[in-house]
C-alpha cells in the first residue's frame, strides 16, 4: 500500500508574529504550493534524501547558493523530527504501534525561506502519512502543538503555533493564542471562518529572499523574554489588528481590512529591522494601490488588490524587481 499526504503553503493576514507571543492572528492556507509525502511498507525505515539532503555540489558557489536558499539542512532532519515525536506521542497515550517499517520520500513546491511556512508543511504532511499508515487517530485541535514540537523541542527552530493550525484546519481561521487556555489545554481557540468572506487577493515573493525564520525572529524573542515593555506592547497591538480583522471581515469592511493589513506591517517595523529587499516588495504593491504586510517572517507579501487593472498593474511591477505573483487558492 502507497500512502500519499499533503500539507499546504500558508500565509498569515492580521496578528503575524503575535502568535509566538500569546496573542492573535487570522491565517489562510495557499495551496498553490504544498509538501508531499510518499511512503509504503518495507522491511528497514528508510528516509529517501532529495537534491537539497546531498552533501555533493559542482563547485563552491553551487554549495553556498543552496545554503542561502534551504538552510544548512534540508528536508531530512524535519521528517526525522516528526517522526520521533509521532513516536513519543505514542507512547504518552499508551498506543502501541504494528511492528512494521516505511521507506518515506518528500518534495515539496513551497518556495524555500520566504514566509510561506515550507519547513511545517513538510512535517505536518509526514504526520499525517503516518497517522494513515500506523492507524493512529491525533485529535485536531492537539494536532498543531505535536507538529510544532518537533521544531522547537527537537530542532531549535524559534516558532509560533499558527503555521501549523492553519495546514492542519486548511481553509481561513482566526486563533487566539491565550495564554491560560495553552497552559491548561496544550493548545490554543481556534475558530475556522468563511473563505468567501475574504476579499480578492494577491501573494508576492521573491525567491532570492532565503533566510531562515527562525533567526530573523531571534532578536524580538530575547527582548520579548527579557521583558522589553515596548516589545510586549507593539505585539500586543499587533494581536488586536486580528480581532478588529476578524470583525472587519464578517461585516465584509473591506476598507478597514485594507488598512489593518497595512497597519500590521507598520506595527512589525517598530520592532524589527526591514530589510532594503523586504521594503522594496511592500512598497511596490502599496504603490500600486494595494495594501501589503508580510505572509511570515519576510521574503513574501499578501494584501488587497482591486480588480484585474491593478492587479495586472501588480504583476508588471513586481516583476521589475523579479518577483512572482499569484493568487492563493484555499479549496
Amino acid at each position: 500500500m502507497i500512502i500519499e499526504s499533503r500539507a499546504y503553503a500558508r500565509a498569515a493576514i492580521l496578528g503575524n508574529p503575535s502568535d509566538g507571543y500569546f496573542g492573535k492572528t487570522i491565517s489562510l492556507i495557499v495551496k498553490n504550493f504544498g509538501a508531499h509525502i510518499l511512503l509504503y511498507q518495507t522491511p528497514e525505515l528508510v528516509i529517501e534524501p532529495q537534491k537539497q539532503d546531498i552533501n555533493q555540489y559542482k563547485n563552491i558557489y553551487q554549495l553556498r547558493d543552496q545554503i542561502n536558499l534551504t538552510g544548512y539542512h534540508g528536508g531530512v532532519p524535519l521528517i526525522k523530527a516528526a517522526i520521533k515525536k509521532f513516536c513519543d506521542y505514542c507512547e504518552k497515550e499508551q498506543i502501541t504501534l504494528p511492528n512494521k517499517n516505511f521507506t518515506i520520500r518528500y518534495s515539496s513546491s513551497i518556495p524555500r525561506q520566504v514566509g510561506l511556512a515550507g519547513s511545517s508543511a513538510i512535517i505536518v504532511a509526514t504526520m499525517r502519512a503516518l497517522m494513515q499508515f500506523y492507524e493512529v487517530q491525533i485529535p485536531q485541535v492537539l494536532f498543531p502543538s505535536l507538529a510544532l514540537s518537533a521544531e522547537i523541542d527537537e530542532l531549535g527552530i524559534n516558532a509560533g503555533l499558527q503555521d501549523r493550525v492553519i495546514q492542519v484546519y486548511e481553509g481561513l481561521v482566526y486563533m487566539d493564542f491565550n495564554k491560560e487556555h495553552i497552559q491548561k489545554h496544550g493548545h490554543g481557540i481556534y475558530e475556522p471562518l468563511n473563505p468567501a468572506l475574504l476579499p480578492n487577493l494577491y501573494i508576492a515573493y521573491k525567491t532570492e529572499l532565503g533566510k531562515v525564520s527562525g533567526k530573523v525572529l531571534n532578536d524580538v524573542r530575547t527582548r520579548y523574554d527579557k521583558g522589553d515593555q515596548f516589545v510586549i506592547d507593539t505585539l500586543n497591538t499587533i494581536a488586536g489588528l486580528a480581532d478588529q480583522g476578524k470583525e472587519a471581515l464578517l461585516n465584509q469592511d473591506i476598507k478597514n481590512l485594507h488598512a489593518l493589513m497595512n497597519e500590521n506591517f507598520d506595527q512589525r517595523c517598530k520592532i524589527m529591522n526591514i530589510s532594503q529587499s523586504n521594503m522594496e516588495l511592500i512598497n511596490t504593491a502599496r504603490n500600486c494601490g494595494a495594501s501589503a504586510t508580510f505572509t511570515g517572517s519576510g521574503g513574501s507579501v499578501i494584501g488587497i488588490y482591486y480588480g484585474n487593472e491593478m492587479l495586472n498593474k501588480l504583476v508588471a511591477e513586481f516583476k521589475k524587481i523579479n518577483a512572482r505573483v499569484v493568487k492563493p487558492t484555499l479549496v
